[in-house]
């Protein structure tokens, strides 16, 4: 069974707004972790990928590249670059910007903060904790 629903905003001629629901597709798989992804989900799955990270990398080397810039020095054809920037921007870790006819990347670091603080830090939260209490006990041994 493949539905799901989004809200659309539809504006008449007379000016009131009007929200209106609009069936997309989806694949169920009765797993809700599968289904229903959150975006912390990709994000993890964009960074998966080494052609990915390699491609942050030099955005984060050198902010608002072109995709022709990006693909310079790569051992990836264009469409795979295009590829892996889709998935990058899907997860927010990438914006675009016009300028003109060119396309500019921009590295986002947001989401990547958010796995530090959401992940790493409560991890180092225990160990610094460890090792005051280690601490503590080895001064309290000297006296």
């Amino acid at each position: 069974m493949r539905v799901t629903s989004r809200l659309m905003h539809d504006k008449p001629a007379d000016g009131s707004a009007v929200w209106r629901s609009r069936r997309t597709s989806q694949e169920l798989t009765c797993n809700h972790l599968v289904a229903y992804r959150r975006p912390m989900d990709e994000v993890f799955k964009a960074l998966a990928d080494a052609s990915r990270r390699a491609l942050l990398d030099r955005l984060h080397a050198r902010n608002g590249q072109t995709l022709t810039e990006l693909c310079d020095g790569l051992a990836m054809t264009r469409q795979a670059v295009t590829k892996h920037l889709t998935i990058l921007e899907t997860a927010n870790l990438v914006t675009t910007r016009r300028h003109g006819r060119e396309k500019l990347h921009f590295l986002n670091p947001v989401p990547i903060h958010q796995i530090g603080e959401r992940w790493i830090r409560k991890f180092e939260r225990a160990k610094l904790t460890a090792l005051g209490e280690l601490k503590k006990r080895l001064e309290e041994g000297d006296d």
